[in-house]
């Protein structure tokens, strides 16, 4: 018995929340499948939730997610906390041989200002709405 205490004892639990955090804030971002805007507010949405976000993209979409990142930056929403590159085989056909794709990953984190212009935009959505009806 004293053996299985001891065992119990010196297990480690490794904390994955935040291996796991990332996954809930990641975007995969294609360039043919959503307008360019749907990601920029999707973004600004999991940096409410999340304080951060990670956009990450293959291939051709790269140009995509730099842009969307950049609309955040300019815009006063976001800072630039990581980029990430690197290559990935993938396979076009079940048997066709192996091609590397460019990848990319950007994390962006909230401005100081970003709860303040987040508030902003909702107040002047509100008197829009309220001048509409």
């Amino acid at each position: 018995m004293e053996g299985i205490t001891e065992g119990v004892n010196n297990i480690n639990i490794s904390d994955s929340s935040s291996n796991h955090l990332n996954k809930k804030n990641r975007i995969q971002v294609s360039n043919t499948k959503k307008p360019l805007f749907f990601y920029v507010n999707l973004a600004k949405r999991y940096m409410q939730q999340h304080n951060e976000v990670e956009l990450s993209a293959l291939g051709m979409a790269i140009a995509t997610v730099v842009t969307i990142a950049e609309i955040l930056k300019n815009n006063g929403l976001a800072v630039e906390k990581k980029i990430m590159t690197s290559t990935v085989d993938m396979r076009e056909d079940a048997g066709g041989r192996p091609i590397q794709k460019a990848k990319i990953e950007i994390l962006l984190g909230k401005s100081e200002k970003f709860d303040e212009l987040m508030a902003a935009a909702a107040a002047e959505e509100a008197l829009d709405y309220e001048e509409q009806g």
